[in-house]
């Protein structure tokens, strides 16, 4: 009994073995020791996963199922009691077993959302509107029994690729650590090592958001990145610099929300290729900025009126001071 126990079998056979244990139990008919001890063994291993919450969800999903069953008025005639008596028993046995056997199902079926893992390889994912999904390893995909809804939500952990079947009143959002990505069908990678975020666009357009910043939309060719610093954000273009000979990704727009200026400093000297010089004891000084469309010089003059200091350049070097 305990080998068969261990077993996958169908879901209708064990219900049927079951519901007929549970039928003879409220009954009165003796059950055997071993019968009974099997019952309890499966009905403690049908519970183990259900938490309080899902175990009450499922007894109401039954319960307003069977509200047909009862009877309507208060009157009851004599010569229907004892039928009714039986058939009460067996709507009973009908609820134990579906408290515990349909409640797990009831919960991995319509209530647990799919997950998707891409433990070593890239793993495909197909969804129901039609949009696809690659996960690179160590990815994790999280959807809700409801997908799609009027707004088709996922939750990402780690890198994918999505390929979002295109609607122009149904949203796709994929929330992911610290930072959500808005669309209506595009072609798009997010990117999530450790605090560094990144967005890349392909194909549409989508619009990024994250707390304390806001709402960047990017085109095709285009990068969102937070360079691994909260309350930043920057659209980076991947497209060769117009009229250049440099083709190295260019800065489109670049945002601190009360960001330390040390690491505003860090962000500029790494993207700009030069240094900046600055007061030691301003280093923890908040910097809230929007460095747009300038030049590197042009964005380093805006930190200095922000500090009100002065400012002195030297070949790639620009100084900061009193």
């Amino acid at each position: 009994m305990k080998d068969l126990m261990k077993k996958r079998l169908p879901y209708k056979n064990i219900e049927a073995f079951v519901f007929r244990l549970w039928e003879r139990e409220v009954l009165e008919d003796s059950i055997s020791e071993k019968e009974n001890e099997l019952l309890n063994q499966w009905k403690n291993l049908t519970e183990k996963d259900l938490d309080i919450l899902h175990l009450k969800e499922s007894k109401e999903r039954v319960l307003s199922g069977l509200e047909h069953y009862f009877p309507q008025t208060d009157s009851i005639s004599i010569s229907s009691v004892k039928s009714f008596t039986i058939h009460l028993y067996k709507i009973a046995a009908v609820i134990i077993l579906l408290l515990s056997l349909g409640g797990i199902f009831t919960y991995t079926m319509f209530i647990k959302p799919d997950v998707y893992i891409a433990k070593s390889g890239n793993r495909i994912v197909h969804l129901e509107d039609g949009s696809v999904v690659t996960l690179l390893p160590g990815a994790v995909l999280t959807v809700e029994k409801s997908f799609p809804a009027s707004t088709r939500v996922v939750d990402l952990k780690g890198d994918a690729i999505f390929s979002v079947a295109k609607s122009k009143t149904h949203p796709f959002i994929v929330r992911a650590d610290g930072f959500s990505t808005k669309v209506l069908g595009t072609v798009f990678k997010i990117s999530q090592s450790g605090k560094n975020k990144a967005v890349d666009l392909y194909e549409g357009k989508v619009a990024v958001s994250s707390p304390g910043v806001a709402v960047s939309f990017l085109t095709p060719n285009q990068k969102w990145t937070n360079f691994g610093i909260a309350h930043t954000t920057a659209v980076i273009s991947l497209k060769p610099v117009k009229n250049s000979a440099n083709k190295a990704p260019a800065i489109l727009s670049l945002s601190f929300n009360d960001v330390p200026l040390k690491e505003v400093v860090a962000v500029l000297e790494s993207n700009y290729t030069t240094t900046v010089l600055y007061p030691k004891e301003s280093e923890n000084k908040k910097i809230t900025a929007d460095f747009t469309g300038g030049t590197v010089g042009e964005n380093i003059e805006s930190l200095a009126f922000i500090l009100g200091l002065e400012v002195q350049k030297k070949e790639n070097t620009y100084i900061l001071k009193k």
